[in-house]
């Protein structure tokens, strides 16, 4: 077992806070704006990032105060993970927490932060910055899933 990477051998809720972000794969796509159409329950991502979110870098510019200055910020947890229908299904927690592997392109797997935006699979390059009274359906994109 000791061979095996920690993501194999534990439970998201057994990882120590390093290995809990080090599962970030860097995509930033739970920082676009989605819609969900209140008949149906689907989620539509948008283009559009959330003003804290830095397109290039695909990170949180101010993560340590980021629900402090975006109301709706939810802070991600093994306890809420399964509630959160709006993560992108190649969402690290979510392959993790459903006993799948990580991609080929992750991070820990590839062992270079850039190969997630080399595999097409981040926002790098891909949103737009928010603004007031933006009609979010307008925005609607296919790609992040």
């Amino acid at each position: 077992m000791a061979d095996k990477p920690f993501w194999k051998t534990k439970a998201l809720s057994e990882m120590s806070q390093a290995e809990w972000e080090s599962l970030c794969d860097g995509c930033g796509k739970c920082c676009l704006h989605k819609i969900e159409d209140i008949a149906t329950g689907k989620i539509s991502y948008t283009n559009i990032a959330c003003r804290l979110l830095d397109s290039d870098a695909c990170k949180c510019s101010d993560y340590a105060n980021r629900s402090k200055r975006v109301h709706d910020c939810v802070k991600l947890t093994a306890d809420n993970l399964a509630s959160l229908k709006w993560m992108p299904s190649t969402c690290a927690y979510r392959l993790v927490a459903d006993g799948k592997d990580l991609e080929w392109w992750h991070p820990l797997v590839s062992g270079d932060r850039e190969t997630i935006h080399a595999a097409g699979m981040s926002v790098r390059g891909r949103t737009i910055p928010e603004k007031r009274g933006q009609d979010l359906w307008k925005y609607r994109v296919k790609w992040p899933v």
